[in-house]
Order: C-alpha cells, then structure tokens, then sequence
C-alpha cells in the first residue's frame, strides 16, 4: 500500500531527510515540525511499518536519567530515497493552508 503524503507526513519526512543518517527522537521531531506528538507518532509508525524508517529504543536507566528512554528514528536508506521521490511529487500545500495548520498545531 502506498503512503498518503499529508502536509503533515511531509513536514515530518522532510524533518528527517535533512540529515538522513541522523537519528531524532519523537519528541524532537515533533517540536520540529510544530506537530503535537498526537500526530507525529502515527506518522512515524506508518513510516515504520513501511520501512521508511527504523527505531530504536535509547539504552538507558531511566531512574539513573530521572527521565523515560527515548525512541529514535533514523531514515533506512531505501527509505531516505523513497521520501525524497515522494517529496518531489507531493502536492505542495499552500501557504496559507500551513499557516492555518501551525496555527492548529499540526492536526489538521
């Protein structure tokens, strides 16, 4: 199955494509791409599932950190490739929809 590339697919998708060989955690990401974490992790899944991306979890002792592990995603680089063609043929949102999406933050 195809993935629908969404405004907010996207604005994740290019988050990642930027350094495609660096890992993000949700979080990260989402602050990134103005997204609430409601919306990017089921993105993130999906890319996931479609082997966009891999993750894994950070290796820590959360009591030690006084903070949860955190999850990282990194572009496969099939995936890396995948998403920049997908990019290229996106429908490009406008401005005025991206504003009106910032504004809702990121739920569209």
């Amino acid at each position: 199955m195809a993935l629908r590339m969404t405004v907010q697919t996207q604005l994740i998708v290019q988050a990642l494509l930027k350094d495609p060989g660096r890992e993000l955690y949700g979080f990260e990401l989402s602050a990134e791409t103005g997204l609430l974490p409601g919306t990017a992790y089921p993105i993130l899944l999906r890319l996931e599932n479609e082997r966009w991306v891999t993750s894994r979890w950070e290796d820590i002792d959360p009591r030690t950190e006084k903070r949860p592990a955190r999850r990282y995603y990194r572009l496969t680089a099939a995936g890396a490739v995948q998403a920049r063609a997908a990019i290229a043929g996106a429908r490009r949102p406008s401005g005025s929809a991206l504003r009106r999406l910032a504004a809702e933050g990121g739920q569209a």
